[in-house]
């Protein structure tokens, strides 16, 4: 579990909630069924056309992602290939087929594999490299769908703001009810903003940064696999791999233990 993006999203309701009651209103007051249909059944139809089904199903689900603990360590990768470099400078490029059984890593194991059938280091690249790429534009697609809907909120809780101002405007035989109906006319635009900056905003940003965390733990096995078929020392692919990660982490690699993210 993600502790941030929970923390992070309940205390934004819980700040709103707050917002709301200290100024002696009441929640009730700030619930309307037609703005409700209008702010965020737009918003969903607006994003529903500009996606196809199944991507927007996707999209949908990739909200469990958010709240789920990613395991991106660039320093536990490292360190594993600096195990498997051990592996290869004393026994030979074929005995990482037998230390492949400890790695949980598809994108590692297949690199292994792929080294270990003695493919040429172009190719090897070549594959990994159009896999990440599938990778990121699978991500990409998830990202941008949540930035859509971001976009979408605000802009169809204005349509429902002026679909408010309209009906008043319509009915300005009473005076006493143009405060209430211009209430209600402004809960579009507040449950448009709330659409985007409460949930999909903060939803984007962090599949963005699970997607650069991701990313460079690949680039990471790549260039690790790469230079473990290419002979080079441990300590050199030790040296080149911790270029990938911030200075203040670099020490604890080969210090027993892989560094963590910044």
């Amino acid at each position: 579990m993600d502790i941030a993006s929970l923390v992070g999203t309940v205390l934004g309701l819980v700040m709103l909630v707050f917002g709301i009651l200290s100024n002696g209103a009441s929640i009730p007051g700030y619930i309307d069924t037609p703005s409700v249909i209008i702010t965020l059944g737009g918003s969903v139809a607006g994003t529903l056309a500009s996606y196809k089904l199944p991507d927007f199903i996707t999209g949908l689900k990739s909200a469990s992602m958010v709240f789920k603990e990613q395991s991106m360590d660039p320093g536990a990768v490292i360190t594993k290939i600096i195990d498997l470099a051990n592996v290869a400078r004393k026994e030979g490029l074929l005995a990482l087929e037998e230390a492949s059984n400890d790695v949980d890593d598809p994108f590692l194991k297949k690199g292994i594999m792929l080294i270990v059938d003695g493919t040429d280091p172009e190719l090897v690249r070549g594959i990994l490299e159009t896999e990440l790429t599938c990778l990121e534009d699978r991500h990409k697609k998830i990202i941008g769908f949540w930035e859509k809907w971001a976009e979408l909120g605000p802009a169809w809780g204005m349509i429902g703001t002026l679909v408010g101002l309209v009906n008043m405007l319509n009915n300005m035989d009473d005076p006493s009810a143009i405060g209430p109906a211009m209430a209600v006319a402004l809960l579009t635009t507040l449950y448009g903003s709330l659409v985007a900056n409460w949930i999909c905003s903060p939803f984007a940003a962090t599949l963005k940064d699970n997607n650069d965390r991701e990313v460079i733990v690949k680039d990471v096995t790549v260039e690790g696999l790469l230079s473990i078929q290419a002979g080079e020392n441990p300590r050199v692919i030790e040296t080149k791999l911790k270029s990938f990660m911030a200075p203040a982490l670099r020490d604890s690699i080969g210090e027993g233990g892989g560094g963590g993210d910044e």
